[in-house]
């Protein structure tokens, strides 16, 4: 079928370069079946968070269970409008980004970038924060740190140099990104896989924005709850989305400029992994919003705002990679 326009932009093929395969995307919006993978990865969102409504909210000790489950509903809602509806109806792994890894140099070189400048944005925001008078750090003692160590030691045990456990836990973010890769897949093969390309006739920004909308909203069953934020109305939600929408344009342009979902699943990852590092850096007695100075809260935005400010002043956003044949 013809290749929809909004597809269509610069990439790096040469003028001996195959041909480019046919999109396997409709050339238009599938919107039936966007309703319908929004309506069952929500129901199954709400659904799966339902033992926490009925109980304890977070201080559930099945909060993180929920939350890992909760990560895969995308996923079903993929399976169901790919099989189900047949959207899109060949190529389903090109078309989700998911295999072929070839070019395996262009993929691997994402998937770096993709571990570090997560972590990169989250220490800015971190910095910043400090610097706008925000949040208070202690880059010596780690005294915020050192006293939630304390607490999880035995009356009378000998705390360890906190020091030599910070310098643990910042090398550790590389593997936890890895890690945390497991369960981002089943969120990323929903956003970023299927619904970003699925709304890409739109053009780019439109489908970013709105796939960065529906991701911020799926999270509502845990944000009313408090998570993140603190906050279980309408504020939170709120926070949770512009959040959403801050880091879908980057993880976004992780999909689109590498053509594979994986730099955008470990991106997300990275992001999971690295989120609590104002929490580790903090000085003890500080009370911190993290609807404020956390990653997905306001100065994040702004740190964000720069970030995909530069990607789009240098044509990134709207730069593909040369086509790749079949095998």
């Amino acid at each position: 079928m013809p290749v929809p326009a909004a597809r269509t932009t610069a990439g790096e093929a040469g003028p001996h370069e195959p041909q480019e395969q046919a999109d396997p995307w409709p050339p238009r919006v599938p919107w039936a079946a966007v309703a319908v993978f929004v309506v069952v990865a929500y129901a199954l969102a709400w659904l799966v968070a339902l033992p926490l409504w009925l109980g304890d909210g977070i201080a559930s000790p099945l909060t993180s269970l929920v939350g890992v489950v909760m990560m895969w509903t995308p996923a079903v809602a993929v399976a169901v409008v790919t099989l189900a509806l047949r959207v899109p109806a060949r190529d389903r792994l090109r078309a989700l980004g998911t295999w072929p890894l070839r070019p395996v140099r262009r993929t691997l070189g994402f998937v770096g970038l993709a571990v570090v400048v997560p972590v990169v944005v989250v220490a800015a925001v971190t910095f910043l924060s400090a610097a706008l008078g925000l949040v208070r750090l202690d880059l010596v003692t780690f005294s915020g740190f050192a006293a939630q160590v304390e607490q999880t030691l035995p009356a009378g045990a000998e705390l360890p140099p906190v020091g030599v456990l910070v310098a643990l836990q910042l090398a550790s973010i590389p593997v936890g990104a890895l890690v945390n890769s497991v369960a981002a897949l089943g969120e990323e093969v929903g956003w970023r896989g299927w619904l970003l390309p699925a709304l890409l006739p739109l053009g780019t920004w439109p489908a970013l924005l709105v796939s960065g909308v529906v991701w911020g909203l799926w999270h509502s069953p845990l944000i009313l709850l408090g998570y993140n934020f603190g906050r279980t109305d309408v504020t939170g939600v709120l926070l949770m989305t512009g959040g959403c929408v801050a880091w879908g344009v980057l993880l976004g342009w992780l999909r689109l400029r590498s053509g594979s979902l994986w730099p955008a699943v470990v991106g997300h990852g990275a992001l999971n992994a690295a989120a609590g590092l104002v929490l580790l850096l903090a000085a003890a007695g500080e009370t911190t919003d993290m609807a404020v100075v956390g990653p997905l809260g306001l100065v994040g935005w702004a740190v964000l705002a720069v970030v995909v400010g530069v990607l789009a002043a240098t044509g990134q956003l709207t730069r593909r990679p040369a086509p790749v044949p079949a095998s």
